[in-house]
C-alpha cells in the first residue's frame, strides 16, 4: 500500500449547494480542465483573522479530505477541514456580480461579502489580523 498517498474520502462533512456545483462543473469545462477538482482552503488574514480560498487543481494532495457530490470533486486539507467541518459551498448570483459564498457555522463573525471569518475556537494563524473593518476590495 503507497502511504505517502493516502486520502480520506468524506461524504457529509463539507456540502455544495446546486448552484455551485453548476458553477464549478461549467469553469472546469470552460477552462477545458473536466477532470479537475475544487480545491477550498483557509488561509491567515482577511479583515476578520481568517479568509477562504479556492483553486481548480488536478488532484488531490496527499491526505486530503475529498469529497465528490454532483460530480464534482473537493480537495480539503486536514487543517483546513477543522475550520469547514459543516460548512455549505454556495454560488450566489447578483446584480453586483456573482461569486462563491461559504456558510461555515464554525464562524463567529464574518465579512459582508462573506470571504473572511472568525473561528468559534479562537483559532487563528499566527499573524492573522484580528478585527478591523470589513472592507471586501470590490
Amino acid at each position: 500500500m503507497d502511504v505517502q498517498h493516502l486520502e480520506n474520502v468524506q461524504t457529509e462533512t463539507v456540502s455544495m449547494t446546486e448552484a455551485a456545483g453548476a458553477t464549478v462543473r461549467n469553469l472546469l469545462i470552460q477552462k477545458n480542465v473536466p477532470d479537475y477538482g475544487l480545491r477550498v482552503f483557509v488561509a491567515g488574514g482577511g479583515c476578520s483573522g481568517m479568509q477562504y480560498g479556492m483553486a481548480l487543481e488536478a488532484e488531490a494532495r496527499d491526505y486530503d479530505h475529498v469529497i465528490e457530490q454532483d460530480g464534482v470533486k473537493i480537495f480539503i486539507d486536514p487543517t483546513s477541514m477543522m475550520y469547514l467541518e459543516g460548512a455549505t459551498i454556495d454560488y450566489v448570483d447578483s446584480i453586483m456580480g456573482g461569486g462563491f459564498k461559504i456558510e461555515n457555522p464554525n464562524a463567529v463573525t464574518s465579512c459582508g461579502c462573506g470571504s473572511s471569518f472568525k473561528a468559534k475556537n479562537g483559532g487563528g494563524y499566527e499573524g492573522a489580523a484580528g478585527g478591523g473593518g470589513c472592507g471586501c476590495g470590490h
